[in-house]
């Protein structure tokens, strides 16, 4: 079959296929699907290797029982629902995609995108999952613990050179940021940086620069690998307790009552 794109699709059928990992897409909805889907991927979850949903296909996998006792998310908008007709599964709406055992599902858009060259930088190494994301036209490969809603969007800065103090701040946070640093970054004096940072994004560098600072120590306290004083120095609070009270004050949780709620369900 030729798709639109002039492509060569080849197809054949699941049940006499060696699988290793199944990638479930899905159209614009949430209806239940087909029993005979559901029958395929409860079968495919004990042949295949992996399996992965994009955006609402988590609903997919949802009825098929694959994220009973399992992590998950799906698309912000969906997210409520996910939760209510599948209570088995933890959702973390906020999260581009997550991977709990061999089930991956992520949320919409270009998110899946994130998730597949996940999956290549699993099998294949960094080196390819970079060399796929170039060919593909991709400036950054978000990590699947990053947020759907990034403190730079919400920012939402308009020039290019509030937007480099922005790119110069995340790639820093470990240093002090001050506003004499951004505005050099900028390219602009102190005084004229301070006045367009707040008319273009509603804030104060300081604030902007606290939120980055709090989205980066978020996502390495979920992926739980480092000890929370390290978390805290390398993105700039300097010592456990600056983070804790910035993180009372932003989330009102502490950095380890996030870390502990990141931990794993028992898998099914």
């Amino acid at each position: 079959m030729v798709n639109s794109f002039g492509m060569i699709v080849q197809t054949e059928r699941a049940e006499d296929a060696a699988l290793d990992t199944v990638i479930v897409g899905s159209p614009p909805d949430t209806r239940k699907p087909p029993d005979d889907v559901v029958r395929l991927l409860r079968d495919s979850f004990r042949r295949a290797r992996r399996i992965a949903a994009v955006c609402v296909g988590a609903f997919i996998l949802g009825e098929a029982g694959l994220l009973d006792g399992r992590r998950s998310t799906t698309h912000w908008m969906f997210g409520d629902e996910l939760r209510r007709r599948f209570p088995k599964t933890r959702v973390e709406i906020d999260r581009i995609f997550v991977q709990d055992g061999p089930i991956w599902t992520s949320a919409g858009m270009t998110a899946g995108i994130d998730l597949a060259l996940s999956l290549i930088e699993r099998d294949l190494g960094c080196d390819k999952a970079r060399e796929a994301a170039r060919n593909m036209v991709i400036h950054h490969r978000r990590a699947g613990g990053q947020s759907q809603h990034s403190a730079l969007l919400t920012l939402d800065a308009k020039s290019d050179r509030v937007q480099d103090a922005l790119h110069y701040a995340r790639r820093n946070l470990s240093k002090p940021l001050s506003v004499e640093k951004l505005a050099q970054a900028a390219c602009l004096s102190p005084r004229q940086f301070s006045r367009v940072f707040r008319l273009e994004t509603g804030m104060s560098p300081a604030k902007a620069v606290e939120n980055l600072r709090l989205e980066s120590a978020r996502f390495m306290l979920e992926q739980g690998r480092l000890p929370v004083e390290t978390i805290a120095r390398i993105n700039g609070f300097q010592e456990r307790e600056r983070m804790r009270r910035s993180f009372l004050r932003t989330y009102g949780q502490t950095p380890q009552s996030i870390r502990n709620a990141s931990q794993p369900l028992v898998s099914i």
